[in-house]
């Protein structure tokens, strides 16, 4: 027996409206490629990608986690962080590419998944179940959960696969009891929860609304990470009792899609921005239209490598270039007032100047200062006979 999906109260579905009402406007804009896309895109997976190991520990910047995703050295990350980000990058590029033409998750591919992610530490034993009980403790070293018993562990990812497959609950409660199982059934010796919000985010990519880097609430738990535990204990409340209520669960995961998807829509909006200015500046100073996504990534405050420069070059245009051509548009950006070269030869790499970085910063002074919105108090507010 494993968790089941509460039944949805009139609350639930007013949160699942205004998701979906919020979700189509992202696909408006995210439905054709657009001259922002690349970045956007990149960024995002970035963010996911982050926020899901600093969960467990491992943290490095937006900007380094970014580097790692392109294959180029980060900057500042250490050596088992950038193993552990490497792991989750490829799980997550494996969904990413795997999700929307071939639906079907077993328990072979959950396996591969973890594989993946913990090939790095072969004593975490990687793409097997674990060998014996497990517990969770807090940082005093006092247990406060209790997984189920190890022999449970393959007929309880069969169940759990099996509610995966049934298509009678609404897309994302299927997801958010497929990480709530996940997570409480522990079926493997370490990387639980990054397990689970990898198979979350899957489920969540097969309805092909948007893409998968779009669907994650990966960030949101990134950065409201002592929520998260909280909720999990209130469910779980120290050991495997799939009894109890998983209500709070779904309205902590409704709540989660609710505000990502207010997050993208305003990073949209500011991208948008960023490319036309970016644009302005390239033009300008007669640069050519392809340095404009390398431009909207450094004036961020991300640092340009020669070879990552290449890589943003083709993720934003389509088109590659050269070693030499790459070199060129560097030092004209340079030339141009717009990047700093800093090291020599191979180390080089190049910085915003203030003038490049401050339209980054305009951009974000513009931003709409905006209460945190909890979906439920306006779903449970009366509303008056007749008024929709």
């Amino acid at each position: 027996m494993i968790y089941e999906a509460p039944p949805l109260i009139p609350a639930d579905r007013v949160v699942l409206e205004q998701i979906d009402e919020l979700r189509g406007e992202l696909k408006f804009y995210l439905h054709r490629p657009r001259r922002w896309y690349g970045t956007l895109r990149r960024s995002t997976f970035a963010r996911a990608v982050q926020a899901s190991n600093s969960i467990e520990g491992y943290h490095a910047s937006v900007e380094d986690v970014a580097a790692l995703i392109q294959d180029e050295e980060p900057l500042d990350a250490s050596d088992e962080t950038r193993q552990a980000i490497n792991g989750y990058r490829d799980a997550m590029t494996y969904v990413v590419q795997l999700a929307p033409t071939s639906p079907t998750i077993d328990a072979s591919l959950v396996r591969s998944l973890h594989f993946m992610m913990m090939k790095y530490d072969l004593s975490k034993n990687p793409g097997q179940w674990r060998p014996g009980a497990v517990w969770v403790q807090d940082a005093q070293g006092d247990t406060v959960y209790e997984a189920p018993d190890w022999e449970l562990v393959d007929p309880l990812i069969d169940e759990l696969l099996a509610q995966v497959a049934d298509d009678t609950h609404d897309t994302m409660v299927a997801a958010a009891m497929a990480h709530l199982n996940l997570t409480l059934i522990h079926p493997f010796s370490d990387g639980n929860g990054r397990m689970a919000r990898c198979v979350q985010t899957f489920v969540l990519a097969r309805d092909g609304i948007l893409a998968p880097e779009f669907s994650s609430i990966e960030e949101y738990l990134g950065q409201n990470t002592r929520d998260y535990y909280d909720v999990l204990t209130t469910v779980a409340q120290g050991s495997w009792s799939p009894t109890r209520d998983a209500r709070p669960w779904i309205e902590f995961c409704l709540t989660a899609h609710y505000r990502q998807a207010t997050i993208l829509l305003r990073r949209i909006q500011e991208a948008e921005a960023l490319w036309d200015r970016c644009e302005q500046a390239a033009s300008t100073h007669g640069l050519p239209d392809r340095v404009v996504g390398a431009l909207c990534d450094a004036s961020r405050g991300w640092r340009l490598r020669r070879s990552l420069y290449i890589k943003i070059t083709r993720s934003s245009t389509g088109d590659g270039i050269s070693d030499a051509m790459a070199t060129r548009d560097l030092a004209a950006m340079a030339g141009a007032g717009l990047l700093n070269a800093v090291g020599e030869k191979r180390g080089r790499f190049y910085e915003p100047t203030p003038a490049l970085h401050a339209v980054w910063q305009e951009i974000r002074e513009m931003r709409k200062t905006r209460p945190s919105t909890d979906p439920y108090s306006a779903a449970h507010q009366p509303r008056l006979p007749g008024v929709e």
